[in-house]
């Protein structure tokens, strides 16, 4: 039976339809303080899930599903369902709302909507695990909505059902109001809101400390008008039975209590406002897909850039890899990009240059994206690309993406396995192991205005392996100017000076990339792009430009390799300057130079594919540096001969004079001072234990720090009267720590009862005998001794532990930090105005004092 039900029959019995009115006025301020905390509640918790969403559709989805929501909690209410007849309501009510609202890119013909009712049933199951593997804002991406449409509509409608109950069920309501707040901030970003400076203050995490404290204090309100409308209730009860009327008017002790408790709550937020978010000021912030991790790790796939040199075999040279073509929608203003790009490597372990990894330049990682991207200002492009011979992971897109769209009978496949780095620009497709022949899909994005090189500013070197000795002197040599301009200056000599060559031999016949480059002769070159490999270019460049016979004709070409070594060495020079750098393999559609290749037609084969260099302005923007050598002129490596140097021989003087060897002490003492400072002690971890342990520290004193305050409050009170005044006070005060263990154990002790009328509703072992000695250590005229107040403390203590025990383990505890005993005290004196008075007397009559 429900409290409501009960209320309707005990209000009716005695009265009948008289009481209706009075029926009525006790109802509806429970249901509009209901409806009011449900609304709040929901607002609050929108606020907080709109940096997951950041779309109309969501907006949509919080009004209509709160509104409905709180229709279902209404009938249900009115007409007293159970929970089985509401949670069958709410079944049909996701059913016939989850497709316009949650999955609204399904509204249409029939098979879209079967279509729609699929995936709205998965979303009910794996939606939330989905929700924290794609990249924030999700807008209204595939069913990411679904798990909204169930806080909201759910949600709204149990919290009301809860705080409209007559029960102590009611206080339910505040945990599922929470979980509604808490999903937006579980399921959110792992970064919080900008500070918000107010004058000399500066608040950090605003947005999410203004959701918490909102949400909190909605709960503490709510709760603080629900206590004490059950108080007046049953207050008017006891008045309907037994005659008596209520004076409104608050007593000193309810402004005594509602004062405590409104400084104990405003202590707790300015607390956790101010000490909280600057204690955790730099702090990665941990939500569920920090946990889960939406991001994959390729700092273990293999480089594309180590299988560069195998797209120019004999069986892969003719092959089509993939066709770039116009946009679907012909009347785009977008344009097709100048380049395509296929993998972004940005870190390099002196072997093998690869996709993110320890020492990588780019902070981005690849994560699912949701149907749009925020791009950045630049020129629109669009491009749709049909995959041919290529296969893998590593998927060519255009720009920086916007939007991307699949076709073909693997669309919702590759939809779900996409991943995208925004900040190395590049995606990557791991449906059913990477891409197949057949695949499509149209990419819409943008291409950031080209900077010029030359003009650019290096931001300062991001470190990384130390670049060959060669290089660096190589650099000391030619490097004119600084920044872009010494740069540009040096990857145009390096060009000029490199010969461009795909394979080691050519295996007695004519390879078919050699056939594609008119006027071609063959030099071989090795594979890989280690530092040793790149140490060699270099060791070369710099024997041919000694060498006389190189000056004499002006042929000082002497690097040999194709754009894998290139790149490499250019991203290492770029570092050298003080620019971040990175490698990217990808295509040209078009170039103003015709030394380097470009897709015919949008056919881009395997000896169309390329690699360039990227490096990073000061403002952190991305400038291609394409590195392609050339092959007009072959090198030529005759060293010239020359004579054996002539070294004077020197005739050793007959007087030599003895060199006296170093003190070996000396030696040794270095050699010390090395092994002290080695084993010098290291103090780095200090501050980071030292401020993890703070926070956990604060954290617990702000979870516990209450029950240890009202845990004080007793242990001084119960040490005062152990200690102080006379034996006969000890006694008197033994006694009112019995009285206070039995009221915070949940013991009535009105104040009109003697000690042993207050021992015997008490019913415990040795009450009748603490009253007595009581009442004799009060008002008899006997001395007592100390040993007297020490053995009765002692049956005060037994007879405490026993009121807690008697409880169980958790009402114990509970009544061990309950502050009724706190607030006994406050109550009205003897003589004081009372609260209840008979009907028909001008005044009540004082309560009797208790002994």
């Amino acid at each position: 039976m429900s409290g409501d039900a009960a209320e309707k029959r005990t209000d009716a019995a005695p009265h009948g339809a008289a009481d209706a009115p009075v029926r009525a006025a006790r109802v509806v301020p429970r249901i509009w303080a209901g409806a009011a905390f449900a609304l709040v509640i929901a607002a609050v918790a929108a606020v907080a899930a709109w940096p997951i969403y950041r779309s109309g559709s969501f907006a949509l989805l919080v009004g209509v599903a709160t509104l409905v929501g709180g229709a279902v909690a209404a009938v249900a209410w009115w007409r007293r369902w159970n929970g089985w007849i509401v949670a069958g309501v709410l079944a049909a009510t996701v059913l016939v709302l989850g497709i316009p609202l949650a999955v609204p890119s399904r509204l249409g013909p029939v098979d879209e909507l079967l279509r729609g009712l699929g995936e709205l049933a998965s979303g009910l199951v794996i939606g939330w695990k989905d929700l924290i593997t794609v990249e924030l804002p999700v807008g209204s991406y595939r069913n990411l909505l679904v798990p909204a449409l169930v806080v909201f509509l759910i949600g709204t409608c149990v919290v009301l059902l809860l705080a409209w109950r007559d029960d102590r069920s009611a206080y339910a309501a505040v945990p599922v109001a929470l979980g509604m707040v808490t999903f937006g901030l579980f399921f959110g970003r792992t970064t919080v809101s900008a500070p918000l400076t107010l004058g000399p203050v500066e608040l950090y995490a605003p947005v999410e400390t203004a959701v918490g404290v909102a949400g909190l204090v909605t709960c503490l309100v709510w709760l603080a008008w629900r206590t004490h409308d059950q108080r007046m209730r049953a207050l008017q009860r006891a008045a309907a039975a037994s005659g008596v009327r209520i004076s409104r008017k608050p007593s000193r002790a309810d402004r005594g209590r509602n004062a405590l408790g409104t400084a104990m709550v405003a202590g707790a937020l300015v607390l956790a406002v101010a000490v909280v978010p600057l204690a955790a000021r730099g702090a990665e912030r941990q939500v569920l897909r920090s946990a889960v991790g939406p991001d994959i790790d390729l700092s273990a796939e293999v480089s594309p850039l180590s299988q560069y040199r195998g797209l120019f075999a004999d069986d892969r040279a003719e092959e089509v890899l993939f066709r770039v073509e116009p946009g679907s929608d012909g009347a785009s203003a977008a344009a097709l990009p100048e380049r395509v790009r296929i993998a972004t490597l940005d870190s390099y372990d002196g072997e093998v240059y690869r996709s993110g990894g320890e020492g990588a330049v780019d902070a981005g990682r690849f994560v699912r994206v949701p149907a749009e991207l925020d791009a950045g200002e630049g020129s629109p492009v669009e491009a749709r690309i049909e995959i041919g011979a290529w296969d893998g992971i590593w998927m060519p897109t255009a720009g920086r993406l916007a939007t991307v769209e699949f076709g073909g009978d693997r669309s919702a496949s590759l939809a779900d396995r996409f991943y995208y780095n925004a900040a190395a620009a590049a995606g990557v497709q791991t449906a059913g192991g990477g891409l197949e022949t057949g695949d499509s899909y149209v990419v819409r994005g943008v291409e950031p205005e080209s900077a010029d090189l030359a003009a650019l500013e290096p931001p300062g070197s991001p470190g990384g392996v130390a670049a060959p000795d060669s290089l660096r002197r190589w650099m000391d040599q030619h490097a004119t100017g600084s920044g872009g301009a010494a740069l540009v200056g040096m990857v145009s000599l390096l060009r000029e000076r490199g010969y461009l060559s795909h394979g080691l031999d050519d295996g007695g016949a004519e390879p078919a990339w050699v056939a594609a480059l008119a006027d071609y002769a063959f030099q071989p070159s090795a594979s890989g792009h280690s530092l040793a490999r790149i140490d060699t270019m270099f060791s070369r460049l710099l024997e041919r430009e000694t060498d006389p016979r190189a000056a004499a004709s002006g042929n000082y070409v002497a690097a040999i390799g194709d754009d894998e070594q290139f790149a490499v060495a250019v991203a290492l020079m770029a570092r050298e300057l003080g620019f971040p750098s990175r490698v990217v393999l990808g295509a040209r559609l078009t170039s103003a130079d015709p030394g380097l290749s470009v897709c015919d037609d949008g056919a881009c084969g395997a000896q169309d594919l390329t690699a360039w260099t990227e490096v990073q302005s000061a403002g952190g923007e991305w400038v291609a540096v394409d590195v392609t050598p050339q092959y007009a002129q072959s090198p030529s490596l005759d060293v010239t001969e020359q004579r054996d140097p002539e070294n004077v021989t020197e005739v050793r003087p007959e007087s030599v004079e003895e060199v006296v060897p170093p003190d070996p002490t000396q030696e040794d003492s270095a050699e010390d001072r090395a092994t002290e400072d080695d084993s010098a002690l290291d103090l780095a971890w200090l501050w980071p234990m030292l401020r993890i342990g703070g926070i956990a520290l604060l954290v617990l004193v702000l979870a516990l720090g209450p029950f240890l305050i009202v845990l004080g409050a007793k242990s001084a009170r119960r040490r005062s009267r152990r200690r102080g005044g006379t034996p006969a006070t000890r006694i008197a005060g033994g006694w009112d720590e019995y009285v206070d263990a039995a009221v915070d154990a949940g013991r009535t002790a009105p104040r009109t009862l003697t000690r042993s009328e207050l021992a015997a509703s008490f019913g415990t072992a040795s009450g009748a005998t603490l009253a007595r000695d009581a009442d004799r250590a009060v008002f008899s005229s006997g001395e007592l001794s100390a040993d007297d107040a020490k053995r009765y403390w002692t049956t005060v203590d037994a007879e405490r532990r026993a009121l807690r025990r008697g409880r169980g383990f958790w009402r114990g505890a509970l009544a061990t930090v309950s502050l009724r005993s706190l607030f006994r005290p406050l109550a009205p004196e003897p003589g004081a105005r009372t609260r209840l008075a008979e009907r028909g007397r001008r005044r009540a009559e004082p309560a009797r004092p208790m002994p």
